[in-house]
């Protein structure tokens, strides 16, 4: 068994990257894909799904140079959990999905 997640979906913001201190980049940015289905009452419904994603060193190049708002990308990668303290001490969950492989579809 392995921990695989494939996407294909439109970027939802322009990707934010950073440098860190040893000088790899890092990129942080969300996905939106839509699934499409009828209701029981025959009516046509768009779902729309929002995903965190993290890409690290030469894919985070790769996102900085050719990935912005509104691009249609597939990407490859595994997710992975979080916790956090929020500022009122509240516990709070994060899933990501760590990119390894990327694929620019749209324009």
């Amino acid at each position: 068994m392995r921990n695989k997640v494939q996407l294909i979906g439109h970027v939802g913001q322009e990707p934010e990257i950073k440098t860190i201190e040893s000088g790899k980049k890092v990129a942080k940015f969300s996905l939106a894909t839509n699934e499409n289905y009828t209701n029981n009452k025959g009516e046509k419904v768009e779902q729309t799904e929002w995903h965190r994603l993290t890409a690290w060193g030469k894919t985070a190049e790769i996102i900085e140079k050719y990935v912005t708002k509104g691009k249609e990308i597939a990407i490859e990668g595994k997710l992975t959990h979080r916790s956090y303290d929020d500022k009122n001490g509240e516990k709070r969950y994060v899933t990501d999905v760590v990119v390894n492989e990327l694929l620019l579809i749209g324009k």
